[in-house]
């Protein structure tokens, strides 16, 4: 098998401004990042940075970027450009590590591009991880999916899914239940790169801007997306100063 990590990096961020390029015990957060994607099997890790400042913070420490447009309004569509750039065929595997994951597990990404070259029903795959705690199954900034037999996801919702009519108030899969248990997603994705340009001209899905998750567009629209359940729960990414301090606590 083999694969392609590229990593979309935005130099605009309300909550932390110029994110990429947040100090992590020497080197920027997007530099880290891609260092730890290249722990993992992939053949080869791009940045698709929308600044010139980003290209040259990578440069200056042998990570490979390439520079895309301002415009665009999401991590996709970034890595979509990016791909046209890159040459890559429609066949090959692309996966999508974001930029503010300075703790990403290297098998991770592994795993993920493995199950989309194990699943070619499949146009993308991503993973989940089991929700230990009620209080994040009833939070809505925590993404939920449900899967079928196959492991492939049927929905993904902020709101507490799946939803247990006769165990209100309990952890039921804590309970010996054989129940399927409540999945956090994990925001990680795997494309073929044909599928990751034709994505950004599909129609935005009314689920897709009820919940505010991109990913629903391809289940909208009939594509079907593998699910990686991971035992343990991934690394924490950097939305604010909060997760930057506790990043370079963590960091390694």
């Amino acid at each position: 098998m083999s694969f392609i990590v590229l990593i979309p990096a935005r130099l605009a961020s309300t909550r932390l401004p110029n994110k990429p390029l947040a100090d992590i015990k020497g080197a920027p957060m997007v530099v880290r990042v891609a260092q730890r994607a290249m722990q993992s099997s992939a053949r080869r890790t791009v940045v698709a940075a929308d600044s010139a400042e980003i290209i040259e913070r990578c440069d200056a420490f042998d990570i490979e970027a390439v520079l895309t447009r301002l415009d665009h309004s999401s991590g996709s569509d970034r890595l979509a450009e990016a791909s046209r750039l890159l040459g890559l065929g429609d066949d090959d595997i692309v996966v999508n590590v974001q930029g503010d994951e300075p703790l990403i597990e290297p098998s991770l990404i592994d795993a993920v591009a493995g199950l989309l070259h194990q699943r070619p029903d499949c146009a993308m795959s991503t993973a989940a991880h089991s929700i230990e705690q009620q209080a994040d199954l009833l939070n809505p900034n925590i993404v939920k999916v449900v899967l079928d037999a196959r492991q492939t996801a049927l929905y993904f919702s902020r709101a507490p899914i799946p939803a247990a009519r006769d165990f209100a108030g309990m952890a039921w899969w804590k309970s010996g239940s054989t129940l399927p248990k409540p999945l956090r997603h994990v925001g990680i994705y795997a494309y073929r790169a044909g599928f990751l340009r034709l994505f950004p001209t599909l129609p935005q899905a009314p689920l897709e801007q009820l919940e505010s998750l991109e990913q629903l567009r391809a289940l909208w629209h009939g594509y079907k997306i593998a699910v990686h359940v991971t035992d343990q729960a991934p690394g924490p990414g950097v939305d604010t100063p909060e997760d930057l301090d506790r990043a370079r606590r963590l960091f390694v």
